[in-house]
Parts: structure tokens; sequence; C-alpha cells
């Protein structure tokens, strides 16, 4: 991915697409998710390619009314929070992106009040 170094290593999946569904970016996270389906080759090809068609009627109507879609998923007993919003540049709507977190069980950490 180009522009920030720490998207690269981010510790969950990164998809960026422009407002048709092109795939622009990915970070290394994604290439290794999707390395069945042809992982950095998937640049410059539909989003689409990467959902099963369920997902992909979704993220079509996402494309065409720019809005966002949030949800948990789980495969296999694994939790996982799918976070696809549109990005804009100068105020213009550009596409989505697409962030995939594990959500694996965390210790509880006290705020500052000791709740």
């Amino acid at each position: 991915m180009s522009g920030h170094a720490w998207v690269k290593e981010f510790p969950g999946i990164i998809l960026v697409c422009d407002a048709q569904g092109t795939l622009l970016e990915m970070n290394d996270r994604a290439e290794r998710a999707f390395a069945a389906q042809g992982g950095a080759a998937l640049l410059g090809r539909s989003v689409l390619d990467c959902h099963s068609p369920e997902v992909g009627d979704r993220i079509r109507e996402m494309l065409e009314n720019g809005r966002r879609n949030v949800y948990f998923s789980e495969s296999g007993g694994a939790r996982k929070l799918i976070y696809q919003v549109p990005w804009t540049e100068n105020g213009a709507y550009r596409g989505i992106v697409e962030i995939c977190l594990d959500m694996e069980p965390v210790e509880r950490h006290e705020g500052a009040d000791g709740s």
C-alpha cells in the first residue's frame, strides 16, 4: 500500500476500492488472507472477486449509495468485525475502505476510575 507505512503491517485486513469497485490497495494481511483468490494480483480487479455473492450484493449497494456497512462475521469459530465505509477526497465520494479485525478475547483493562 502506498502512503502510510503503518498500514502495510497493520494486524487487520485493509482493502481499498474506487467507486466502481476496482481494488486499488490492500495491505500485507489482506494479500495473505486472499492468497487463494490471487493475493496482490487482485489489485486492479473488482473487489467483488474477493467476496461471496451475498456479500457482493451488499457491496454493490454500498458502491451505489455511498453508505457504510458494519457487522460481525463468524467462521470456523473465529469472530471478526467487518467495517466497510466510504472514503472521500476533497469531499467527493471516491470508493470504499474495508477493515477486517479479529475479535480475539482480550484482558479486561481497568479504567482510570478503577472500573
